[in-house]
């Protein structure tokens, strides 16, 4: 099995381009973050500085590996979804599925393993940049040198290795079980992600509005509700559908499909929503916060220096990471439907139909994302205004939200449009026969 994976990498590299994309991207995070413990490990570092960097490795380091995990695994499920036939023709000539389960997992790990050591070199100049960035905003001494370590290295491969091995055994696993079985553990884990984090949510009314653990309890339960949400994507997506009054054969078909397709839809939904919430949650909290103690004219301690700047570089990377899982399975979504483009076409529709049918889909996708990915990030802000300012809603407009649905949308509707567009360029006979 691990000579059949070897081999099916060589002969289709293609394929496995957005896994190692999302490999190296998140080996290179961790790595950048975890370097911050090896220079806090040095001697002579003075114990402020030594407390701003372990606690960016930390937190940040943390939701990096879940990020990671998560990339990875959006890349893979659509990866052995495009690969069904293929998986089938093995079984059938012989192949069990332990077998199968450890073809696609030696897959995963050895493109894993490329796109962790090619992450070395920029995961050093960046825990040098990171550095310089906490140097300059004096939360750590100018006298501290930056050191990339074992550390680093070790966690960014492990990490980096085991999300994948981890991510691929659950695609291949999801692809041989029942449907219906599934179903019931995803709703489980929604539902219970959805009563905590309301709980979370809840308890920032019995926290004083001086209290430096005031911020996390909202934003950890918008967290928990953009979970939630995402969790039960597929069901969200069919309810908004049947509610949709679409007219014209554009809109019916673009309704028809993602109606068919919710399932296989789920992680580009999931990843809109996450997003949404925890971007828009996280931004305006922290602007309420810095207004709230300029408007008292009090100076900000350390700790506040660095919840800040662990704020705004956490949003950084969902928005980079987002933007990797959105751009590739989309991508990759798009490209599928090549021999369903080339049968729509030689059905008599044009090429402007289908782009239209493909960026309606892309439109209802994306507003689906930003309607509960606000739901939940209005859930944690409103509290946390509310006891920090005394007013229900924050003072900063609509301009960050506004940002954030730039963001989203341009990745949702940019890379499905371009992608079809692309697909769109062979000829539709052509498209059936090859895809045939």
């Amino acid at each position: 099995m691990f000579m059949l994976a070897m081999r099916s990498i060589r002969q289709r590299p293609g394929r496995f381009l957005a896994t190692l994309l999302s490999a190296f991207l998140g080996a290179a995070i961790i790595m950048t973050f975890n370097s911050m413990h090896d220079t806090a490990a040095q001697s002579g570092v003075d114990s402020v500085s030594a407390e701003t960097l372990t606690t960016a490795a930390s937190v940040v380091g943390g939701y990096g590996t879940l990020l990671v995990f998560f990339a990875v695994a959006s890349t893979l499920t659509v990866n052995v979804r495009q690969r069904a036939a293929e998986l089938e023709l093995l079984r059938c000539s012989g192949a069990t599925p332990a077998q199968l389960k450890r073809m696609v997992v030696g897959e995963a790990v050895a493109v894993a393993l490329v796109g962790a050591v090619l992450a070395i070199g920029p995961a050093m100049l960046g825990g040098q940049a990171l550095l310089e960035v906490f140097q300059d905003s004096g939360q750590v001494d100018r006298s501290v040198d930056h050191s990339f370590g074992a550390i680093a290295l070790l966690s960014g491969v492990d990490i980096t290795l085991l999300a994948a091995a981890g991510a691929a055994f659950l695609a291949v696993r999801r692809a041989t079980r029942g449907h219906e079985r599934r179903g019931r553990g995803r709703t489980f884990f929604a539902y219970a992600a959805l009563v905590t984090g309301a709980a979370a949510v809840c308890s920032t009314f019995a926290i004083s509005a001086t209290d430096a653990a005031l911020m996390a309890a909202p934003a950890y339960g918008a967290i928990l509700l953009s979970v939630g949400f995402a969790l039960l994507s597929p069901r969200l997506l069919k309810g908004v559908l049947d509610r949709l009054p679409l007219t014209g054969a554009s809109g019916w078909l673009a309704v028809r499909n993602l109606r068919r397709r919710a399932d296989h839809l789920a992680g580009i939904l999931m990843s809109l929503i996450l997003f949404t919430a925890v971007a828009t949650a996280t931004l305006y909290m922290q602007a309420v916060e810095s207004d709230a103690v300029e408007a008292s004219g009090l100076t900000k301690s350390v700790d506040a220096k660095n919840l800040e700047t662990l704020n705004f570089t956490v949003v950084g990377i969902i928005v980079v990471f987002v933007c990797v899982m959105l751009v590739n399975s989309l991508y990759a979504a798009t490209t599928y439907r090549r021999r369903e483009f080339g049968q729509q076409r030689l059905a008599g529709a044009t090429p402007g139909q289908v782009l239209g049918t493909v960026g309606t889909e892309g439109l209802i996708l994306t507003v689906t994302g930003l309607f509960f990915g606000t739901v939940a990030a209005l859930a944690g802000i409103i509290p946390f205004t509310v006891v920090r300012t005394d007013s229900v809603l924050p003072h900063q407009g609509l301009g960050i939200w506004l940002a954030v649905v730039s963001v989203a949308a341009a990745a949702t509707l940019g890379t499905s449009l371009a992608t079809a567009r692309r697909v769109l360029r062979t000829p539709a006979v052509g498209a059936v026969a090859v895809a045939a």
